[in-house]
């Protein structure tokens, strides 16, 4: 009996046996990338991108007040300052009440043979408190006193006219580290005024910039508590103009612990910004050039963002891994007490390390991070957010 057995060509067999083989392996491999993305898509988040403060490090200003002395408390409690700010939240207006009583208090007595108090701000005011006139250094030691009683961050400042022929004099103020509009500002304590430009409050060297640019014809001093704009100030008779001319020439104390180390030497070491302006004129006082050896002394910096560090100010790193949310925290923040973080705008604040993981679970997340001194003072917040 004869028997057809079907032949299988071998082209067709070899493609069978081929197929056989890698369709199994394909399939594995769909399966790998279907199931990658679905993971990738439960935990495909992104930091969104938000305005956020500018954080610049500190590289030379030096020792700042110290918070833990008894002596702030002091201040505080012997002229009742609590009952200036009393009602008062907002920081900014704080600073202004807390400026405006130092100019209440203290008489303006430009040229005397004695001043009382030894330089010391508690001295200053005893004496002041009975009648006795002080010059512009004594409202700068006060008000530098008075703001850090209150967690505000401040440095001393010295600047002058420097014009051959006048005016040439000298002139003592402070700027004032500001969480609220987030940089530092002139406060004049013995004049009570400042300079805004747009409703900003400005640094001494911005207001040097406006004088060197127009005459200052861009900006607006203004007076008080109340922030009222003048051209003219009628109780000193001095212009806009001529207020802000005061600052074409800046001198910055680098130590800032003025009132901490008293009764000690206090180092007044200086600096100075040496940016074109300063290097192509002459700096005029008391009718002659400053003494070279006094310019020589002083540090010159020719890096403007030396004098725009920010304190307070966070410096943070946020990276997503899968569905977590790592974030390094740091800062410069005088007189630390600790970082703070909440979710969403109505969260509740709470302390934090400055290492994290957040576990990411919403569509969204928003964290706000932020530093706060030891006068409970909170510094400028920052704002991370989380989206898929």
């Amino acid at each position: 009996m004869l028997i057809f057995v079907p032949m299988i060509h071998t082209r067709e067999f070899k493609k069978v046996d081929f197929m056989n083989k890698i369709f199994p392996i394909a399939l594995i491999a769909l399966l790998g990338i279907i199931g990658n993305s679905c993971i990738r898509n439960k935990s495909n988040y992104r930091i969104s991108g938000v305005d956020n403060p500018s954080y610049l490090a500190n590289t030379e200003f030096q020792l700042f007040e110290d918070l833990t002395s008894p002596k702030f408390g002091h201040l505080i409690k012997k002229y009742r300052l609590d009952t200036v700010v009393r009602g008062e939240s907002d920081e900014f207006k704080r600073m202004l009440l807390l400026r405006h009583w130092i100019k209440s208090v203290i008489r303006i007595e430009d040229h005397s043979d004695h001043y009382s108090g030894d330089g010391y701000a508690e001295g200053i005011l005893d004496a002041a408190l009975k009648g006795e006139g002080f010059h512009c250094a004594h409202f700068m030691r006060v008000q530098n006193a008075v703001m850090n009683a209150f967690g505000y961050v401040t440095r001393v400042i010295g600047a002058g006219p420097g014009v051959k022929g006048g005016p040439d004099g000298n002139h003592g103020i402070d700027e004032i580290w500001s969480n609220k509009y987030c940089k530092w500002f002139l406060s004049d304590a013995k004049y009570n005024h400042h300079f805004e430009k747009n409703g900003i409050p400005l640094s001494a060297l911005e207001v040097r910039d406006e004088y060197i640019k127009n005459k200052a014809a861009d900006i607006v001093l203004v007076k008080g508590k109340d922030r009222i704009p003048i051209e003219f100030d009628s109780e000193f008779e001095f212009s806009k103009k001529r207020f802000a001319q005061t600052y074409t020439w800046i001198k910055w104390y680098i130590y800032g612990n003025r009132h901490t180390i008293y009764p000690n030497k206090y180092n007044g070491s200086i600096m100075v910004y040496e940016d074109d302006f300063f290097k192509n004129n002459i700096y005029y006082r008391d009718g002659k050039p400053v003494p070279k050896e006094a310019f020589d002394s002083w540090r010159h910096i020719k890096d403007r963002k030396v004098f725009e560090w920010t304190p307070n100010v966070l410096n943070v790193v946020a990276k997503v891994n899968g569905q977590t949310l790592n974030v390094h925290i740091s800062s410069e923040t005088p007189n630390f007490k600790e970082y703070q973080m909440k979710e969403n705008i109505n969260g509740q604040w709470r302390k934090i390390d400055n290492n994290l993981s957040l576990e990411l679970s919403k569509e969204g997340h928003a964290y706000f991070f932020r530093s706060v001194n030891l006068a409970n003072v909170a510094g400028p917040e920052y704002k991370v957010v989380v989206i898929k």
